[in-house]
């Protein structure tokens, strides 16, 4: 595969090419305070070449974390940082997007305000488990607190505020974090949303809470154009379920599509080798619901290799491809795929926590080659 031949790196509407880097926690934000740092720009710096950096997920308020040092996006001193990051992004000619989180029930009490409960759609614990100190040891997460009915507009007010915040920390637009059993996806589905208020019960009232999150991220924002949301609608991760993914997320997508959003960005799988049946079926359904509606890209997401990337493009099945792990070891990633490789493997045990190895440390291609030659 080279720069001529590939789809896969040409550009699209505004983005200079198909290679997106996913949202990735990493933990490596100053504490106390979860404000991103120095070496936080350096390794969103060295990977500006994606086609869009989604910045990884940042909570929207001080109930809104269940991870220990996960940057935020609700104080001034986050906001301030986070201008550092987006600079050192733009000047190197890319294009970053920050993904806004609630985690919801996935939380401890050792990580929420005044030791208070998380919040959830229901009291049922979450059966994962979190870290919560910088031994970065998994804890269980603590029995949750159902919401009141009257507090939810005040969690859609959270997400307007720190989308105001990420425009003014500089950021190109803002990812919706609908996935991965956090709070929008708890809500969503039917396996864990058993409320009888207008927020449970019926699709209409599963998503009502969802939908109420986007448009006001849209006006907060100022349009629809830098506005994403992300879904994993075959997962059953971290035991939130849901009884018609197809039916389900392809009315949430019908109606982010008639809020004509930017892209929607799914993940269909975690493990390409062994893929659900599902897959075929339900996300051609999902993408059809939303750019019918009204909505622009569709990005894949889940285990790609660079030619499974390729030829989804290529195929039509997906307009960019997010990839995730590849981006840790190789920051230069999209010069590796127009080469062929090579592609260094991540190591997982350098993912959370800890300062530059596993995160800052790997060298580009070009690099390597100067330093040979030096």
């Amino acid at each position: 595969m080279t720069n001529t031949d590939s789809v896969l790196l040409s550009p699209i509407d505004s983005f200079v090419n198909r290679v997106w880097m996913a949202p990735l926690t990493r933990s490596r934000a100053t504490m106390p305070g979860n404000v991103p740092n120095d070496l936080m720009a350096t390794y969103y710096e060295q990977r500006a070449t994606a086609g869009l950096i989604i910045a990884e997920a940042t909570p929207i308020s001080p109930t809104a974390h269940g991870y220990y040092a996960t940057p935020g996006i609700h104080t001034d001193a986050q906001q301030e940082a986070w201008k550092e990051v987006t600079d050192r992004v733009h000047a190197k000619g890319g294009k970053i997007f920050l993904q806004l989180w609630h985690v919801g029930r996935v939380s401890s009490s050792a990580l929420q305000p005044d030791n208070q409960a998380p919040v959830g759609p229901t009291d049922v614990i979450s059966e994962s488990k979190t870290y919560i100190d910088d031994s970065m040891e998994r804890h269980p997460n603590t029995k949750p607190r159902a919401l009141r009915s009257e507090e939810i507009p005040s969690i859609v007010e959270d997400f307007a505020a720190a989308t105001k915040r990420a425009k003014a920390a500089g950021f190109d637009g803002v990812e919706i974090h609908g996935a991965n059993s956090y709070l929008l996806d708890q809500f969503t589905r039917d396996g864990v949303n058993t409320r009888t208020d207008q927020y449970g019960g019926s699709l209409e009232n599963r998503l009502r809470f969802p939908l109420m999150v986007a448009r006001a991220v849209v006006e907060a924002w100022g349009g629809p154009s830098g506005v994403g949301y992300r879904i994993s609608p075959l997962s059953e991760h971290k035991d939130v379920r849901d009884s018609d993914p197809q039916a389900t997320f392809s009315a949430l997508a019908a109606g982010l599509g008639a809020l004509n959003l930017e892209y929607l960005h799914a993940v269909e799988t975690w493990d390409r080798t062994s893929l659900d049946p599902r897959v075929e079926a339900v996300i051609p359904a999902i993408v059809k619901a939303f750019k019918d509606a009204g909505g622009k890209l569709y990005i894949a997401n889940g285990d790609y290799s660079p030619q499974q990337a390729e030829d989804a493009v290529d195929s039509g099945w997906a307009d960019a491809v997010a990839f995730g792990r590849p981006w840790i070891p190789n920051p230069d990633f999209p010069a590796r795929i127009a080469l062929g490789g090579p592609f260094r493997e991540p190591v997982p045990e350098t993912f959370y926590g800890g300062g530059p190895e596993g995160y800052t440390e790997f060298q580009t291609l070009k690099q390597e080659q100067e330093a040979a030659h030096s």
